[in-house]
């Protein structure tokens, strides 16, 4: 069992590790990209919060920067695109 999240009573936890277990590794699979997909417009909308100026291409670079890091994000995209 994994670590219980502070607001989650051990009860709730339990129940919810049951239901994500009876759940077919297809709805897992759409559950968990769904998660990443809200996680990703929450981020983008941080972005827009932060830096009003940016045009919709540096908001989508800043996003893939703060996915996967300054390192791998300059090594594919370049210097110049992780400029801020």
């Amino acid at each position: 069992m994994g670590k219980i999240p502070a607001d989650t009573t051990f009860e709730a936890f339990a129940r919810q590790l049951e239901i994500v277990g009876s759940m077919s590794a297809q709805d897992r699979l759409e559950m968990a990209i769904e998660m990443s997909e809200g996680l990703s417009r929450i981020v983008e909308a941080g972005v827009r919060h932060r830096h009003s100026e940016y045009e919709d291409e540096k908001v989508r670079l800043e996003v893939i920067r703060l996915k996967i890091g300054d390192r791998l994000f300059k090594e594919a995209f370049g210097k110049a695109a992780g400029d801020r």
